[in-house]
């Protein structure tokens, strides 16, 4: 079983209806007691990261999460989700993460690119992830934010994609750890396979 945490900051039914379609059982649920029985975890997200790390740490969702990676389960954050699992945000003042991914989450400055980004970009694979398993690299992925994450350990990076005068961090893998800036749900047969990858690692 695979749980999806419900903490009112996701588009959870389109990742629930995503995983459906490839035949995966899916939770979500918003007691994060539930989360213990499940090997993997999913955190989706959608807006400001400073209300969206509040409402994680006030409901228990944080040590839970924790608790999760603490006992080799895995996790998958997307969009938001991925922006939380870092130490750091500078959204509308600066806010801490989860740090399970050392490293900083940043606005896009630039006087040529319009911010947010919302569409659809070439994500290029840094590294064998087991995300990417059967996804072509240079693979165009849909996105929407105004903020990208700069982990510390390089290592930790499984894809870059080039927006605003920056080649960011797309997509993470780090010993069970997984994460990707774009939205896999909204991104047709590739963004599915991901989810596959994730679902069957």
């Amino acid at each position: 079983m695979l749980f999806i945490a419900d903490y009112g900051a996701g588009n959870l039914r389109s990742v629930q209806k995503a995983f459906d379609f490839l035949g995966v059982r899916a939770m979500v649920s918003s007691d994060p007691r539930k989360l213990a029985g499940c090997s993997k975890v999913v955190l989706p997200g959608v807006g400001a990261f400073g209300q969206a790390i509040e409402t994680l740490n006030r409901s228990g969702f944080s040590e839970a999460i924790l608790e999760h990676v603490d006992k080799g389960g895995q996790l998958l954050g997307i969009c938001l989700g991925m922006q939380l699992l870092l130490s750091d945000s500078e959204e509308m003042g600066a806010y801490r993460g989860l740090n399970l991914v050392p490293g900083n989450v940043l606005h896009f400055r630039s006087e040529t690119d319009k911010i947010p980004q919302i569409g659809w970009n070439s994500v290029d694979q840094q590294k064998e992830s087991v995300l990417f398993r059967g996804v072509a690299d240079h693979t165009f992925f849909y996105f929407v934010h105004s903020f990208y994450c700069q982990p510390e350990d390089g290592d930790s990076i499984a894809a870059t994609t080039w927006f605003a005068g920056k080649n960011f961090c797309s997509a993470i893998e780090k010993n069970g750890i997984f994460a990707v800036q774009f939205h896999p749900e909204k991104s047709s047969d590739a963004g599915l396979q991901v989810l596959k990858n994730f679902a069957e690692c």
